[in-house]
């Protein structure tokens, strides 16, 4: 399992021969200048909820790749009623592709489109393939509601978001990362915007006193588990 940061909150996972895209927010963030969006590859589209900042690129993509849109069922229909594929799904329920399952799971956050129509429940992801498991936990605050995953999934990495103001910041990412049960973290949700620029030197060592690896990819960067 290859998984690439493209700045933000989107991220590409490579398994099992597809290639999955998150939240995809580039063209619309001056960091990820150097992404080109018509050059990346998506069998699916995975959208945590409907802020401009996660789906912004979600159809120019989906249209060129053929990409699946799964989402909760409100994202997923939207994206239908564009000519998109789509795979409605909602809290506690998973679904079984042919690169592995996915759960959709809690957040706390809100979620609601641009011209402000409905988003439907923010939610994240759990996705067990080639024998490794991550947890997309989206834009949330942290949640008790994290202490479930590891009942049910032994997880190999968790991408947490870290930039403060708009969802959790640094130090209850530390404490979520015990709900998880999981010390390896890759953190996203940060530096884009002036509310949410973090200090990475920081952040990092307060997770190494913690004895947890945090990681904080360059834009285009990857990590394979």
């Amino acid at each position: 399992m290859k998984i690439t940061f493209y700045g933000h909150a989107c991220v590409g996972i490579e398994v099992s021969g597809k290639h999955i895209l998150v939240d995809p927010f580039i063209t619309g963030n001056p960091n990820a200048s150097n992404i080109d969006i018509n050059t990346l590859k998506a069998d699916y589209i995975l959208v945590t909820h409907a802020h401009q900042d996660h789906v912004l690129d979600v159809e120019a993509i989906a249209k060129r790749t053929d990409a699946i849109v799964v989402s909760n069922y409100e994202i997923a229909m939207h994206f239908g009623h564009k000519g998109l594929s789509y795979h409605p799904m909602n809290h506690g329920g998973s679904w079984k592709f042919d690169f592995g399952t996915v759960k959709y799971v809690n957040a706390i956050h809100t979620s609601s489109f641009a011209e402000g129509s409905y988003g439907g429940q923010p939610g994240g992801f759990v996705i067990e393939g080639e024998h490794k498991n991550i947890y997309i936990a989206g834009d949330t605050a942290l949640t008790m509601d994290m202490k479930l995953i590891p009942m049910r999934t032994k997880l190999d990495l968790a991408i947490l978001p870290i930039g403060n103001n708009f969802t959790m910041n640094v130090d209850d990412a530390i404490i979520a990362s015990d709900f998880l049960e999981c010390d390896k973290i890759l953190g996203y949700h940060y530096d884009t915007f002036g509310f949410i620029v973090i200090n990475h030197e920081e952040a990092i060592k307060k997770f190494f006193d913690k004895g947890k690896d945090l990681m904080l990819l360059e834009i285009g960067g990857s990590i394979d588990l």
